[in-house]
């Protein structure tokens, strides 16, 4: 009777995953593949699904929502002749895109300074919360229980101590059990904490799929910092670092600080029911350039960096250049990246030669010939890893922020970009691209084709776990 009625609730199981399968895959190779899955393993498929399958956050994340930002703004559309110089006014069609994608508008008059490496990030960073008069908001991925880590707890401790309002939301999988140390400390001194999506076992396996990869810290309205720079000694480079990491951050002003106050307060919303006043509004530097916030993640703002991503390589006429840590594209942007190359762009994409994980570094050369044939260049940098994510087109516009090329980042992470219309800032990244260039090293067709066969199929296997990597 019990074997009966377990055999029943297993097949009812299987069926109605395997439906929402088929009914909410966008990719027909994703449907096929889970609902292969779930039936082959009828008793743990449907589970797994539940728990990796299934994007909850998307049907719910409007009513989470604070009241004002419920509906998408639509603040019109920016008017591309008065952000692009005419020898850039290919990239009109980008900024419309942009538009539509984003729901927000390019705004001029920012100022983006660029802090690579964590000890110049830090270098700015800790002084300006440490100058705070009036507020201090804080979002990070992870926050590590390390000298970094109490250099800052210090410091935003130190803040609230003087009466300025500080908030930190943390994503408690990215800083693992230090969120519950330092939540403790940081609350008992003043800081507001908050953990992104934080549930008590076993309600937290529902998702841990689904992270806040965001880093965003903005003092008194005024000055943001954001990129894709953790905190922890390894960002740091401090001495006793386990795996030195080599990133950079962006210094912003101007009013497009707007635009990220207003993800931070809708993330701070949605975790914990708080409305956060509008910002104030920051004044346009008189020799700034237009930017546009770009957030991402698996609720209504699905999918917006990856159509912002192939609007750009479209768009490009001259150079596409990619520095990411995590190249694991899916196949339209490979295939965006190939059309691309032979239509006469150059396009350029610097890996690390050394990863912090290694099924990633094996799935992704398991894919490079497939950008390789068609003619981009793929180069690998030397040590120390580089965490770096920065995206330049024809010199004339750059994106940067939180978001890898990968599936994680593109379809499962919340994430947080920005993109800046304008050669300086584009001259300046491609300085560092070309000091990359000088210190990698190029990668062949003929050497990636050169692997041993038990490499190959080692490369082969990872790169079936692309979507989970």
């Amino acid at each position: 009777m019990i074997t009966g009625v377990l055999a029943a609730a297993a097949l009812a199981a299987a069926l109605a995953a395997s439906l929402h399968a088929i009914l909410y895959k966008r990719d027909v190779r994703a449907a096929i593949g889970w609902a292969g899955f779930i039936w082959v393993a009828p008793y743990i498929g449907p589970l797994i699904y539940l728990l990796f399958g299934v994007n909850r956050i998307r049907r719910r994340a409007t009513l989470l929502r604070p009241p004002g930002q419920r509906a998408e703004r639509r603040a019109g559309e920016t008017d591309p002749a008065a952000i692009l110089p005419p020898d850039q006014r290919h990239l009109a069609n980008l900024v419309l895109l942009g538009d539509r994608v984003c729901h927000n508008r390019a705004i001029r008059g920012n100022g983006v300074q660029v802090l690579e490496g964590g000890p110049s990030a830090f270098a700015a960073i800790l002084p300006a919360i440490e100058s705070a008069h009036r507020s201090i908001i804080l979002s990070t991925y992870i926050f590590a229980d390390d000298s970094t880590g109490r250099r800052f707890v210090e410091a935003l401790s130190a803040a609230a101590g003087r009466g300025v309002d500080v908030r930190v939301l943390l994503d408690p999988v990215g800083s693992r059990l230090a969120t519950i140390t330092l939540r403790r400390e940081l609350t008992r001194r003043g800081v507001r904490v908050a953990g992104f999506l934080s549930r008590r076992f076993p309600l937290s396996l529902l998702s841990v799929n689904l992270r806040s990869h965001r880093k965003l810290i903005i003092v008194d309205g005024a000055v943001a910092f954001t990129g894709g720079m953790n905190i922890s000694d390894d960002y740091a480079n401090a001495p006793g670092a386990e795996f030195p990491t080599l990133d950079m951050q962006f210094e912003i002003r101007g009013p497009v600080i707007a635009e990220l106050y207003r993800v931070f307060a809708a993330d701070w919303y949605f975790t914990t029911g708080e409305s956060l006043p509008d910002p104030l509004t920051v004044g346009p530097l008189d020799d700034g350039v237009a930017a546009r916030a770009v957030s991402d993640g698996p609720d209504e703002e699905f999918e917006r960096t990856r159509w912002l991503m192939l609007g750009a390589i479209a768009a490009a006429r001259e150079s596409i250049r990619i520095v990411t840590p995590y190249f694991l594209p899916d196949l339209s942007i490979i295939t965006a990246l190939n059309v691309a190359a032979l239509r006469g762009a150059r396009v350029e994409i610097y890996i690390p030669e050394v990863l912090d994980h290694r099924p990633v570094k094996w799935a992704s050369n398991a894919l490079l010939w497939q950008v390789l044939e068609k003619g981009c260049r793929v180069w690998f940098t030397p040590p120390p890893f580089d965490h770096s994510k920065l995206f330049t087109i024809d010199g004339a516009w750059t994106l940067f922020g939180s978001s890898n090329w990968d599936a994680r980042s593109l379809r499962l992470n919340f994430e947080l970009n920005v993109e800046v219309f304008g050669p300086s800032l584009a001259a300046q990244v491609n300085e560092l691209i070309d000091q990359r260039r000088r210190r990698g090293r190029e990668i062949t067709l003929e050497m990636i084709d050169a692997r041993p066969l038990p490499i190959r199929i080692r490369d082969g296997l990872a790169r079936l776990l692309t979507p989970y990597l």
